[in-house]
């Protein structure tokens, strides 16, 4: 018999996504311009990686519609997984800006170019006004959403580069040296390829069903052992659906008793997993030793599920 399971509404962040979006497309245009004008290719970088951001944003927002989809017969996990996805597809933009941008700093490197310092300043510190902005609309619900938290990295990584122009347009102004303007570019880079290695990471150990960061296997096999009536624990499974939801299952060895004494062993497992572990969807199979009247070792052939 189906059972049906609350794996709760953890999507949000839409209207802060659409303000980051538009001030990424702002931001974006001016750069281009600036960019072009000033010869330089820190504050074109920039406004390349804010035209991925852009795209990043836009996929963010289309998963959290796609994921506040309801669960149905074919998708019973529901759409939770969309927000993940986003999220590995853009940290991998994010490799790929940062690749980008090495090979042309190289090219630079060769052949440093004329910049015209002040314009370059100018048009990275309106940017980095706009990204601050943009931290603050995305800073809250990035702690709950991965799919957030990578758009959040997105006008972080837009932030330091902002920040980085109007250091290497002071250099170049007070030197002359217009080298400095692909060496800011490669710390651009690198920065942006440190942010987009943690997403992917993160987001395909979820794929993976990796047990969650903040989740000791054998810390959650002790406390289930802790249940009053659990002689043991096998078959322990530990996973993230999606940010926020994590789910466990497992074969949990009881003593021979009645089928509602098992129900009571059930619950209070599930209410320790919730509060401890924040785990709150379970499935959990009881067994008992083989005996008379269980020829299977099971508590009545029965497998028990559990959510909050």
């Amino acid at each position: 018999m189906h059972e049906g399971h609350d794996h709760h509404q953890v999507t949000g962040g839409t209207r802060p996504l659409l303000f980051a979006l538009l001030i990424v497309l702002i931001v974006m245009v001016a750069e281009i311009v600036g960019g072009l004008l000033s010869n330089s290719l820190a504050l074109l970088g920039d406004a390349g990686h804010m035209l991925v951001d852009a795209l990043a944003l836009s996929i963010s927002l289309i998963a959290i519609w796609i994921a506040r989809r309801p669960a149905d017969t074919t998708k019973t996990y529901g759409y939770h997984r969309v927000e993940i996805m986003a999220a590995l597809t853009n940290g991998v933009i994010l490799v790929l800006v940062a690749i980008f941008i090495f090979y042309r700093a190289y090219q630079r490197l060769l052949e440093p170019p004329e910049v015209d310092s002040a314009l370059m300043m100018g048009v990275a510190a309106i940017g980095l006004v706009a990204n601050l902005a943009g931290i603050l609309l995305l800073r809250r619900a990035s702690h709950t959403s991965i799919n957030v938290k990578a758009a959040f990295w997105h006008i972080l990584g837009d932030t330091i580069s902002s920040l980085g122009v109007i250091i290497g347009g002071i250099i170049i102004a007070i030197t002359g040296w217009g080298i400095v303007d692909p060496i800011i570019a490669i710390v651009i880079g690198a920065i942006i390829l440190w942010g987009a290695a943690r997403l992917v990471r993160e987001s395909s150990d979820i794929l993976l069903e990796a047990v969650p960061g903040h989740i000791q296997m054998d810390e959650v096999g002790q406390a289930m052992m802790n249940v009053s009536g659990v002689r043991d624990v096998h078959d322990l499974h530990i996973w993230t659906i999606t940010s926020g939801i994590y789910a466990l299952s497992a074969h949990v060895l009881i003593e021979d008793q009645t089928v509602a004494r098992s129900a009571e062993i059930s619950r209070a497992i599930e209410q320790e997993l919730a509060r401890r572990f924040q785990i709150t969807h379970t499935t959990l199979q009881l067994e008992c030793e083989k005996c008379e009247s269980c020829s299977e070792g099971l508590v009545c052939g029965i497998t028990r599920q559990g959510a909050h």
